[in-house]
Formats: C-alpha cells, structure tokens, sequence
C-alpha cells in the first residue's frame, strides 16, 4: 500500500533535495526505517537515541496530527499523505 512522504525544507539537506517520495509502510515504525535506508543523514532529525519521535518533529497524516490517530499504532492506509514538520525555533526582537 503506498504511502506518500512530503519532508519539508528545513529537512531537505538531508535527503539530497528530495521534498517527496512513495513508499510502502504498514506504520510510523516501518516509515522510518525505509527512511533510514534511504537517507541516512536524516535519521539523527527524527528519531532520539532511544527510538522515539524527536520532541520538536510533528507528523501529520492526511493533514492531521498522527498524535490524534493512534501515535505510532496508526496503520497507513494506501494513499495516505505523510507530512514531516519539524518545529523551528528563532525569529526577531
């Protein structure tokens, strides 16, 4: 069942410019370890060193905050559009 990934600007100096690609996945788990295989460099952006989603990324299926849907049990379903957001801090004074 394929699954498509947007990766924000902000991560595409991690994937070689990349902004979108198809997968298949069958959870967050599985998404992630396809997107280890393919860009390594990203890998330190998206998870913790003990496995976890990083405090500051934000996913979103379908536009919806996955947190709402299960976290990581939530089961992709074929055309299901996966959005990478990670939280960016700064601005002015």
């Amino acid at each position: 069942m394929p699954i498509t990934v947007q990766i924000p600007t902000a991560l595409r100096r991690h994937t070689d410019g990349i902004g979108s690609i198809s997968c298949t996945a069958a959870n967050l788990t599985e998404l992630f370890s396809v997107l280890d295989q393919k860009f390594p460099a990203l890998k330190p952006h998206l998870r913790d060193d003990q496995g976890q989603i990083r405090r500051f990324l934000n996913v979103y299926v379908n536009e919806e905050d996955i947190r709402f849907l299960g976290g990581q049990a939530y089961a992709f379903q074929e055309g299901d559009e996966v959005l990478l957001v990670p939280s960016i801090a700064g601005g002015s004074k």
